[in-house]
């Protein structure tokens, strides 16, 4: 909701509210830590029986928004895109929780796959490669607001912890898929792969695993 200059994120009552303390820690950690635009954390309240989130307004227009109504800037768009994630990939924020601790978690509390298939998955996850860039970890066009002046801001960190790209671009891609455009998450792929560097198989080796830890949802 609105208010003003502020914006209200009300949760469902039956939402835990270790969630709710740990979305806004990380918003916190990840302001206090880069310089990357996000809105500001002003508040954590109860309205009424619900807990809330207090932030900061951001004026603008979505990422998502622009590329359905501009379906012809859509590679300047997903330029833009990418550019931003590997903004948020170059900063370091040592305090939030480690993805592959969390994925790992998730893999173990899943009872949606069996259990060859779950060891195979977590084998996989404890080989690769540990490293400390800050993810998001849903990274899509939806949590980005494009202001008029052209600055970009990231909204919602609530999943947000320190890891491996391969795995935050991963997500991306399965976002991507899931919402039935396979031909624009091949497009990012390709891209995010050749800005960042990283060969487009190894990113893929990740794919399974991110899928897993989404089961529950």
């Amino acid at each position: 909701y609105r208010d003003g200059d502020r914006v209200i994120k009300l949760f469902e009552k039956k939402h835990p509210k270790s969630n709710i303390l740990n979305e806004a820690l990380n918003q916190a950690r990840v302001e206090e830590a880069t310089d990357l635009n996000i809105p500001k954390l002003l508040e954590v309240t109860k309205i009424k029986e619900g807990w809330a989130l207090v932030s900061e307004y951001v004026s603008g227009t979505t990422l998502a928004e622009l590329m359905d109504k501009h379906p012809e800037k859509m590679d300047n768009y997903l330029d833009i895109f990418v550019n931003l994630q590997l903004s948020v990939l170059s900063k370091r924020v040592p305090l939030l929780s480690r993805m592959k601790d969390k994925f790992s978690k998730k893999l173990k509390d899943t009872n949606l796959i069996d259990d060859a298939t779950k060891y195979e998955l977590e084998q996989r996850l404890e080989g690769m490669k540990n490293h400390a860039k800050l993810c998001h970890g849903d990274f899509n066009p939806s949590n980005i607001i494009i202001t008029e002046k052209g600055d970009a801001y990231v909204l919602d960190w609530s999943h947000a912890t320190q890891g491996n790209a391969s795995g935050d671009a991963a997500r991306t891609f399965l976002l991507f898929s899931i919402q039935g455009k396979e031909e624009l998450a091949d497009k990012y792929l390709d891209l995010f792969s050749e800005k960042i560097g990283i060969e487009k198989t190894h990113i893929r080796r990740w794919i399974p695993i991110v899928a897993a830890t989404q089961l529950t949802k």
